[in-house]
């Protein structure tokens, strides 16, 4: 089969297919030749730059497969790629650590005002080294704060395993659980397990109660966060957002920065991307990263290697 993997992959991934027998192209072709390109394949493997939207899957009738690099498929059209009788895979797990290690990382930073440290200290590190230290030194611990994660799905409870062991007290709401007591794993890439109930509950009560809020959910849905959300947050409160952009209303959110509603913001996500509003991008206490939740060496090799075999087993 003739594979294009558009938005690249893991060369044990490739390494995978080319081994199975398959043609794969890695030659990156632009969305708007798609159109009249894609025909010539069997098979496309996307992350989240390729979009494949309902039209272009009418112009490609000897596609047979879609494959996303990832957890979220709001890249593409799935419902109308079933209805075409088109395969769909993606990668739900493989990035998983990865993500909520970021997630955990983005929230250590902004306790700590590194967001602000780090844009400030190669400009005014070595005249105003006194005043620096002076305005980051009123940082605050994680110990025996609440975590609050709207979505409760894998990448949420491997955050809460992390930030539980920083000693954090963590509440979720996702509308497809029920409220009560999930078991997660602790610590879950160690060899042993130790499980330990996380509390869900309703979505007010988690925007009420906690001193973080981080999303752990798809794109597609609207705001989950807006100005009604954020009044009904605590003063102070911190935002983290490394699941998807369009999530949150960066509108909303400069507002809740600057009222003094939102003391911490960090996000791996935008609106718009790149970034075309650039309030955010410059704002000292906000942490900051070009989506790079999944990018790490290890999930880079997991999904290639998951995905691959994946198609392998379809077209075997």
């Amino acid at each position: 089969m003739r594979i294009l993997v558009n938005d690249g992959m893991h060369p044990k991934g490739i390494e995978l297919l080319k081994n199975a027998g398959h043609d794969v192209d890695t030659d990156f072709i632009p969305q708007d030749e798609l159109s009249t390109k894609l025909n010539n394949y069997d098979a496309i493997l996307v992350r989240s730059a390729t979009k494949v939207r309902k039209e272009l899957i009418d112009q490609s009738p000897n596609l047979k497969l879609i494959g996303r690099g990832g957890v979220g498929l709001d890249n593409i059209d799935v419902s109308y790629a079933k209805e075409k009788g088109l395969a769909i895979f993606n990668t739900p797990a493989a990035s998983t650590r990865s993500v909520a290690e970021l997630t955990i990382a983005h929230l250590f930073g902004i306790v700590r005002s590194l967001p602000m440290v780090n844009k400030k200290m190669a400009v005014d590190g070595i005249n105003d080294f006194k005043s620096l230290k002076k305005t980051a030194s009123n940082g605050i611990e994680l110990e025996g704060k609440t975590l609050g994660l709207i979505g409760f799905g894998r990448i949420a409870k491997e955050t809460a395993s992390i930030a539980l062991g920083c000693g954090m007290k963590i509440i979720a709401f996702d509308p497809y659980i029920d409220e009560g007591d999930v078991s997660i794993n602790l610590h879950s890439s160690y060899e042993f397990n130790h499980k330990i109930n996380v509390k869900t509950t309703t979505k007010d009560k988690v925007l009420a109660e906690s001193d973080f809020i981080s999303l752990h959910i798809p794109g597609g849905q609207g705001y989950v966060l807006d100005t009604q959300e954020f009044s009904q947050m605590k003063d102070g409160v911190g935002i983290i957002n490394c699941a998807r952009g369009g999530t949150v209303s960066e509108n909303a959110l400069i507002e809740a920065v600057n009222s003094q509603k939102v003391k911490y913001v960090a996000t791996d996500v935008f609106e718009n991307e790149p970034p075309t509003d650039d309030r955010l991008l410059r704002m000292d206490n906000v942490g900051l990263s070009p989506h790079i939740g999944a990018s790490t060496q290890e999930a880079q090799e997991r999904v290639g290697l998951e995905l691959a075999q994946s198609v392998i087993d379809f077209f075997r």
